[in-house]
């Protein structure tokens, strides 16, 4: 579960949300943002589709991509999870990513049905995955901090 790994340190600028809280903040962000390393050093920032299950963050993304590449060379990975509204509130995770090639469209289309149709999120899986060869990165949270501004 969430509470394993949630930072219960009060960042100075606003209050930790709680484990429930932190749950359902994964549960209602549409996007998250998943930052990897770069060759060279430099972190790439990415946006992509997620969804918390078994308690890890399935990532649905194509096996040629930046992201992958630069995994598969340092699969540490931190991914922010937040909401676009005032008061701001999210939670950075800290984790270890694994690349995870078996049954991918499933599993794709489970990450897609988040944001749209079941019917739509099939179309797209399949879409892609004609067009690439498709990948869930599974990440390990080992820990999470999380700071909610309406908690002041």
């Amino acid at each position: 579960m969430v509470g394993e790994w949630v930072e219960t340190v009060d960042y100075p600028q606003a209050p930790t949300m709680t484990d429930e809280e932190v749950a359902a903040l994964f549960d209602v962000a549409l996007f998250a943002r998943l930052a990897t390393i770069n060759r060279d050093g430099t972190v790439q920032l990415t946006p992509v589709f997620f969804k918390y299950l078994d308690d890890e963050i399935w990532i649905a993304t194509q096996d040629p991509s930046q992201k992958i590449r630069n995994i598969k060379r340092n699969n540490k990975v931190s991914v922010l999870v937040d909401v676009p509204e005032v008061p701001f509130k999210a939670a950075l995770v800290y984790g270890t990513a694994a690349l995870d090639y078996d049954d991918v469209i499933k599993k794709r289309i489970a990450i897609f049905e988040r944001t749209r149709s079941r019917a739509e999120a099939e179309d797209y899986a399949r879409k892609l995955s004609g067009k690439w060869k498709c990948v869930i990165v599974r990440v390990k949270p080992e820990r999470i901090v999380s700071f909610d501004y309406s908690n002041f």
